[in-house]
């Protein structure tokens, strides 16, 4: 071990070792530092699908396509298989179609492709629900198995990157050069901390300023439907889920029907989405609910409610459940994510809509740039 860096992290999800490639591809010395043995959290409980299409319109649009790009470089040197490409948005409403139609008339809809019935049902029968009215089909998107990916990356860092990890190891205080760890004082001229859920243990005072909370999400497993997915899946709750749709006008016609039809699901904040693992497994969720300390029982209700969009968007009866999980992670009013500079040396980081595996690397390249000074970073 090195008896000195040039930067620590602190945190070992996905938004910290995002923070340790832009470093080290910088040639900065890179410590990251985690109290878990392993990346436990939001970022392996999740779909693990980078997410372009949909994402809020301007920066955070821009960032998932820069994060995409990153990973798409790195995911073969790492060894990450990229399990599905692309993304299949199913309609089954009028206003659903007028969505689609409105978003492919923006700069975000470029290369994307807006299917009618006729056409979906011919090209991918095999999810073509009885009252499809057709797709938005995007090529953008990729998906890695979290669960893997995160370890795989993780080791890739450390033999090809010469990032050092010290697992098992909370941090106490950041004053660089000093970090107060329990495994003793290490040394970096510069810190980045990426603290995930946790609002307390470093800059509370900070992080309260940015008023979060958490979300609590419930996924599941299912076995094999005996077939591949042609892309990872959304559905009509996903129009008015994700900013980069929820956000034009067309969106409110929609908003209101479902408010009727399928109630249950915005109270429980479902929507769809259904990727596909190697071994034929899908990963399907979600649901969102939010408090300052969400309680870790999962209702039932979200669950079916999920499992009914699954057979309502693809036509299908949901394959059996073969595991259920929750996670957490931070949310906060006005912000996707945000960079804060306690000191001209420190850089605290937090995404803040769930987002991190499909903006993370995009938003670690603005917060080395802005510690660095290259001149292109900024702070929130």
């Amino acid at each position: 071990m090195n008896d000195s860096y040039d930067v620590a992290i602190v945190g070992a999800g996905i938004v910290g070792l995002a923070h340790a490639y832009a470093a080290a591809t910088r040639g900065k010395r890179v410590i990251v530092m985690d109290r878990d043995t392993r990346a436990n959290g939001a970022s392996i409980r999740n779909f693990g699908f980078i997410t372009v299409t949909g994402q809020e319109r301007g920066e955070s649009w821009s960032l998932a396509r820069r994060t995409r790009d990153i990973w798409a470089e790195i995911a073969t040197r790492a060894g990450i298989a990229l399990e599905q490409k692309g993304l299949i948005v199913t309609l089954r409403r009028p206003e659903s179609v007028a969505v689609a139609e409105a978003f492919m008339h923006t700069e975000m809809g470029e290369f994307c492709t807006h299917l009618g019935a006729a056409e979906f049902i011919d090209r991918y029968s095999d999810i073509a629900a009885p009252d499809t009215l057709g797709a938005l089909v995007s090529p953008h998107e990729v998906r890695v198995e979290s669960r893997t990916a995160l370890p795989k990356l993780t080791a890739w860092l450390a033999s090809e990157h010469d990032v050092t990890f010290m697992a098992e190891t909370a941090v106490y205080a950041v004053v660089p050069p000093r970090i107060e760890t329990s495994r003793g004082t290490i040394r970096a001229a510069a810190a980045i901390v990426c603290p995930g859920e946790d609002f307390v243990t470093l800059f509370a005072g900070r992080i309260a300023a940015y008023r979060p909370r958490k979300c609590r999400l419930s996924m599941l497993r299912l076995a094999s439907p005996g077939f591949r997915l042609p892309a990872a899946v959304m559905s009509d709750l996903s129009l008015v889920r994700y900013a980069g749709y929820a956000a034009l006008l067309q969106a409110d016609a929609l908003r209101q029907r479902l408010a009727i039809e399928q109630g249950a699901h915005l109270a429980h904040g479902v929507h769809l989405i259904v990727v596909q693992s190697a071994d034929g497994s899908l990963v399907v969720g979600d649901s969102h609910h939010y408090a300052d300390l969400p309680d870790p029982f999962a209702p039932a209700e979200a669950e079916a409610c999920i499992l009914d969009e699954f057979a309502r968007a693809t036509g299908l009866p949901p394959p059996p459940v073969t595991e259920r999980w929750v996670g957490t992670y931070p949310v906060a009013d006005g912000r996707n994510y945000f960079i804060d500079a306690p000191s001209d040396e420190v850089r605290l980081v937090m995404v803040t809509s769930g987002t991190g595996a499909s903006t993370g690397f995009g938003i670690a390249e603005r917060t080395i740039a802005d510690l660095f000074g290259s001149g292109t970073g900024e702070t929130a």
